[in-house]
């Protein structure tokens, strides 16, 4: 499977979120979804056979972490997904807030 139709599927953008600035076990990533460890486990197999990620084995555990220079400009790409994603959620927050408080809000216009 080529790398843009692995990151298609949103577990798997989900999962090299979690690893794009440190590794962590298939244990680990696991915890963070409500599906199985096998269902986690092939989405991982998938990212690291599109070359999406690194593995590193130490004893029984499984390490793995995104390797964004293999990614290319795709690596870009999904940054800027999730920096969007974040903006839009604080700008949202921020409304949230302002409706709350609609009274604090005028009195600052004064």
């Amino acid at each position: 499977m080529d790398a843009v139709r692995a990151v298609a599927e949103p577990r798997r953008r989900e999962i090299l979120r979690l690893v794009w600035e440190s590794e962590l076990s298939a244990g680990e990533i696991a915890e963070r979804f409500d599906v199985t460890f096998g269902a986690v486990s092939q989405h991982l197999k998938v990212l690291r056979d599109a070359g999406l990620v690194t593995l590193r084995q130490d004893g029984k555990k499984r390490f793995y972490q995104a390797d964004r220079e293999a990614m290319g400009p795709l690596a870009d790409y999904l940054q800027s997904m999730w920096a969007t994603r974040l903006d839009t959620l604080a700008e949202l927050a921020e409304a949230a807030e302002r409706a709350e408080r609609p009274e604090e809000s005028e009195g600052a216009n004064r």
